[in-house]
């Protein structure tokens, strides 16, 4: 019904019918193309293998003619040798069993030579459920395999780029390790009527350390120690680190005084690197001499410091003191330096601890930012007084490593003590 002043158009029913009858006509027409033109290839086959049916897609991707495929080859046949073993003993079985199988990677013949595709089937039954063939449909895994190659490649070569990194790294600690043992003694020389006992902890394995220590004989009477921590790390601390160590043993050959040694070695410091490199290389450093003396089985501790934590003094009765040597300047800092000396006498039970200051600038508090610091090492000392050398250093390693991460430098550990009458000597490194 029109109403007043509206006129029916005559054409527009002819074109809506027009138009449904073109979309029928493409929407028919696309049904046909999209089976053989389609991105994937399609195929029905019997349920012996038989090819019934095949899309110009997997034709193409063969090189075939769909006269010489339909009819005439199994699905088999389309696959490479490899892949139609696997259809044989897993993909027709398991379809079988269940009716359905997608996703299975597979190779095809293609026409260039082979070409792999992922493999979906399922098998089509009649109303009164008997089998009646199999659909399959393939899809081109080019791309993917390539990637999925790229992907190995790549992730080969990192796994090579990590092993050889971590072999580079073994080599290096194992390099550092050596390089670093030998710019210390070997063993502890044995000293009549002296205990010995060393340990050095290496906080950073892929790097050097600049600690160090050595005890050595001076002549029939006496003998040579010395303990302390060059500036830096690496290369170039190992090498002040074995100036420092041959020097302080040569000085101590030629003159009796711990001072004079240390201004022999500030001497030898300043003049390779401060005065003519330009490149300042300094230490800090304890060194000094022990004089046992048979008669009465105490030891004369003669020594000096060049800017070095103060030793700690332990006697037997079960206490422990810093030993002072107060205005020690850096050893190599300046042409010439004031060293302080000082003077003990260990009797039997009594030890002397020298240590680098990795032990007291651990740090120690939850958040990390206490350090351990002197007062807390003398009273731990002191808690140890009196007991043999071994067992002091035994304690203090067992504290170094209760720090954990807190320790976060080299620290060297060197104690000498005269043995308790009932004690057996022992020297121990």
């Amino acid at each position: 019904m029109c109403r007043a002043g509206q006129h029916p158009d005559p054409h527009g029913a002819d074109d809506e019918k027009s138009s449904g009858a073109a979309f029928a006509s493409l929407l028919e027409d696309s049904v046909e193309d999209l089976y053989e033109s389609a991105p994937c290839g399609y195929l029905s086959t019997l349920m012996d293998g038989t090819i019934a049916k095949i899309n110009t897609t997997l034709l193409t991707w063969l090189g075939m003619e769909r006269e010489a495929v339909v009819g005439r080859m199994r699905f088999a046949d389309l696959l490479t040798v490899g892949g139609k073993l696997y259809h044989e003993t897993h993909f027709a079985p398991l379809l079988r069993m269940r009716g359905e199988i997608s996703g299975i990677a597979l190779e095809i013949k293609h026409s260039n030579g082979r070409m792999p595709v992922l493999v979906s089937s399922v098998v089509k039954h009649g109303s009164t459920g008997e089998p009646l063939l199999i659909r399959t449909t393939l899809f081109d895994a080019r791309d993917r395999r390539a990637y999925e190659e790229e992907l190995l490649r790549e992730r080969k070569a990192a796994d090579e780029a990590r092993k050889r990194a971590e072999a580079d790294r073994a080599r290096l600690e194992d390099a550092l390790a050596v390089l670093q043992q030998s710019l210390l003694p070997d063993i502890l020389p044995s000293i009549p009527g002296v205990d010995t006992a060393a340990y050095y902890h290496t906080a950073h394995p892929d790097r050097i350390g600049g600690d160090f220590y050595d005890v050595f004989p001076i002549d029939e009477k006496r003998f040579g120690f010395f303990l302390g921590d060059v500036c830096g790390k690496g290369p170039q601390a190992a090498a002040v680190t074995s100036l420092t160590r041959y020097t302080l043993r040569a000085a101590a050959l030629h003159g009796s005084d711990p001072v004079s040694a240390l201004n022999t070695l500030n001497k030898v410091l300043y003049e390779r690197y401060a005065g003519a490199s330009g490149d300042p290389r300094y230490c800090t450093a304890v060194f000094g001499t022990l004089e046992p003396d048979p008669d009465t089985g105490q030891v004369a501790v003669h020594l000096a410091s060049g800017g070095h934590p103060p030793v700690i003094v332990l006697r037997a009765e079960g206490t422990a003191a810093f030993l002072p040597t107060p205005g020690g300047l850096l050893v190599g800092i300046l042409p010439s330096a004031t060293f302080a000396a000082a003077r003990t006498v260990l009797a039997p039970g009594d030890t002397l601890l020298l240590y680098t200051d990795g032990i007291t600038e651990a740090r120690t508090s939850e958040d990390r930012t206490s350090l351990y610091g002197d007062e807390a090492l003398l009273a731990f000392a002191a808690d140890h007084a009196g007991k043999p050398t071994p067992a002091l250093v035994q304690a203090l390693t067992g504290l170094l490593h209760s720090f954990g991460d807190g320790l976060d430098d080299d620290t060297a550990l060197l104690a000498l003590g005269v043995p308790a009458p009932d004690t057996l000597t022992r020297s121990t490194r």
